[in-house]
Parts: C-alpha cells; structure tokens; sequence
C-alpha cells in the first residue's frame, strides 16, 4: 500500500515509496516507452530492493487520491500509482531531481504538478539555493515540462549515456529559489 502523504496539489498526491510499490515501478519502467528515455536497463524487484539504501535522497510516488484516502499509509483502492518523482544530493548545494510517468498519463498535465510538487517541497525543506534535473536531448516533452517550470537550460552532456545502441546526449537544467519564489 502506498505510504503517508507528503503533499499535495490540486489533482496529485506525493506519497512516501513504499515495498508494496516495487511491482508498478518495475513494471512500469520495463516499459521501453519509460526506460528508453529514462536510460534506465531492465531491473529485478530484488535487484531495486537490494540498490534502495539512498540516505541522500527521497523517492515519492505521485499518485492521484481518492475520496477515502487519509494522510496516512492508504489501501490499494484509494489511490492510484501515476508514477514517481525523485530528488537525490539534498544534502548538497544543489539537489537534482528525476521525474516519469506511466504511459498511459502522459500529457495530462500530471508529470507537471508532480514536478512543481517536489520542487516546491524540496525548496521548503531544504536551504539549497538551486536545482538541478536533466533530460535526454531527445526527449522533447522532459525538457519542455522543465523549461515550462522556470527551469534554465544549462549546457548539454554529449555522448552522456548509451542507451538502445547508441549514445545520447543529457541536457543539464537548473532553476535557482530566487526564480521558484
């Protein structure tokens, strides 16, 4: 069941990870519409319970809540798993974020509250003066969510990562709490 309420917008929630979310994340990232532009390879869900150790960093689930679902750990038919948004390096200067959505809800507009949630979240909980996130170069509705947010694009990471046979370029992004606030 998904976990306690961390905050919350006008559609999105943002839950704490927990056990019982591996299978969506896994099976959802398995997907080559997600993984590809994730650049993430396929992953057990013993491989991502035994790499889950980040005490830098917090996963969340975005999910959407129903009428019933209370501020505290919820039951299966009382939310439902959008996808999840991270942030790593809090404890850093600048804290950078990752975000993806299940298919099925892309371009609804819930990828943006996500990311507008726990940017929002990450500025009030931490005194970072900036954050980061970054998009491959092609993947053209990241980036455009990102910039759609405020966020400054910085330079581009060529040949950043390998992905389905070829190398791709990271497309670095940073938004200062100056231009958040």
């Amino acid at each position: 069941m998904p976990g306690a309420r961390v905050c919350d917008g006008e559609r999105v929630t943002l839950r704490t990870l927990e056990e019982e979310d591996r299978a969506f994340v896994q099976r959802s990232r398995a997907n080559p519409d997600i993984r590809y532009p994730l650049g993430n390879p396929l992953t057990s869900r013993t491989a991502m319970a035994a790499g889950d150790a980040d005490d830098d960093g917090h996963d969340l689930l975005a999910c959407l809540d129903g009428e019933d679902a209370g501020p505290g750990a919820v039951d299966e038919d009382d939310v439902e798993r959008l996808g999840t948004v991270h942030v790593d390096d809090v404890a850093y200067k600048r804290p950078n974020l990752g975000f993806w959505l299940a298919g099925e809800y892309h371009g609804e507009g819930y990828g943006r509250e996500s990311v507008a949630l726990v940017v929002d979240w990450t500025f009030r909980e931490y005194p970072t003066p900036a954050i980061g996130a970054e998009a491959f170069a092609s993947n053209e509705a990241s980036r455009a969510l990102l910039e759609s947010l405020g966020f400054e694009r910085e330079g581009v990471r060529r040949d950043f990562m390998f992905v389905d046979g070829e190398h791709r370029d990271m497309v670095c992004y940073g938004l200062a709490r100056g231009d958040w606030e």
